[in-house]
């Protein structure tokens, strides 16, 4: 992914913090649901959360450690 795509993600987790976490892993993860719940308790640790969700956490960690589809032998 550019760096450009991760800046605008960044300003969209800033201005609306469950926008940027959505744009990045999906709206129906667990990323996005403590976001959306510490957004809502108070903005600054809901923006603080996004920021580091967007930079820190792979989306595709679960898809490379859990993946069913690879061969027994």
């Amino acid at each position: 992914m550019g760096a450009c795509a991760i800046f605008l993600e960044i300003l969209c987790a800033i201005l609306l913090p469950p926008l940027g976490v959505c744009l990045r892993h999906g709206c129906c993860t667990l990323e996005f649901l403590i976001c959306l719940v510490l957004t809502i308790l108070g903005y600054i640790p809901g923006m603080i959360y996004a920021v580091y969700v967007i930079v820190a956490v792979d989306p595709d960690r679960f898809r490379r450690e859990y993946d069913y589809y690879q061969p027994v032998a």
